[in-house]
């Protein structure tokens, strides 16, 4: 009976003082201890349902102008317009400095 106390005694103490290795410190296998631990997952995306037009919603418009074409745009439509008007080239280069510039 004294023998299995000592036993159970020794078990006990050999369980309390014996090293051990918390989790966060074991490295798996093929690792380095220097590499920085990974960034955060990113937070997951929003899922939003989109907007339904109601039936009886009154309708909105938009008046705002429409936006005016680029230099470059005016002019080509402006060349265009005067070789179909068959000026010439001297004629086309006046015609289309005004009126991309208007």
């Amino acid at each position: 009976m004294f023998a299995m106390r000592m036993l159970i005694v020794i078990c006990f103490a050999s369980v309390l003082l014996a090293p051990c290795a918390a989790s966060a410190q074991v490295i798996p296998p093929g690792a380095s201890e220097f590499n920085p631990p990974l960034p955060p997952p990113p937070p997951p995306p929003r899922i939003e349902a989109p907007v339904i037009p109601q039936m009886d919603a009154p309708m909105t418009q938009n008046y705002a102008p429409a936006p005016r074409p680029s230099f470059s745009d005016r002019i080509t439509t402006c060349l265009d317009e005067a070789a179909a008007s068959g000026l010439g080239p001297s004629a086309r280069a006046a015609y289309s400095r005004a009126c991309a510039n208007q």
